[in-house]
């Protein structure tokens, strides 16, 4: 549990983006949000991240196509071990006044053995990212290549294989 609680609202970045730390089978997920010389790195879990491209991208079919493209340095990932927080809850949205698309980070609180949370919901940490629709649209592809890269499917089982091999199911 960390110390301080981070409350942060970005309406504008320069990134918003995903990188993955380690071999396939043991990477740990990170999300990233950059503005100038200051960011934030969330860890989170491989399905958070595909949730929240598909959601996204779902988000951004009822809207026009973007007009422009982040640069290609934008969706690299500045290797940041120093996650703010675990990501608990997401919440997705669009601000048809501003014309972006809203991701809200929550991190993750302890629960009791009755599932109360131990801490206030104030002292949650809380990452908002305002993106453009062309910011989301390069996350969603972007996420999709990181997501991928992992270890492949067994052809039987569809379970993930490790470079060992694995126990599949469907073999037996």
């Amino acid at each position: 549990v960390l110390a301080m609680t981070v409350q942060r609202d970005f309406d504008a970045v320069d990134a918003f983006t995903v990188g993955a730390v380690g071999k396939p089978g043991q990477r740990v997920f990170y999300l990233q949000a950059r503005r100038g010389g200051e960011w934030v790195t969330i860890k989170c879990e491989k399905q958070q991240v595909a949730a929240i491209a598909d959601h996204l991208t779902r988000l951004l079919s009822d809207l026009p196509a973007p007009n422009d493209r982040p640069v290609d340095s934008a969706m690299q990932f500045v290797d940041s071990p120093n996650s703010v927080f675990i990501l608990g809850p997401v919440g997705l949205g669009y601000d048809r006044s501003g014309d972006r698309l809203l991701v809200q980070l929550e991190e993750v609180i302890e629960v009791d053995e009755d599932g109360e949370p131990v801490q206030d919901d104030d002292e949650r940490g809380r990452v908002r990212v305002h993106l453009t629709r062309a910011q989301a649209a390069a996350f969603c592809q972007h996420a999709g290549i990181v997501v991928a890269a992992g270890r492949p499917p067994c052809r039987w089982c569809t379970g993930p294989v490790d470079p060992d091999g694995h126990a599949c199911p469907r073999m037996n």
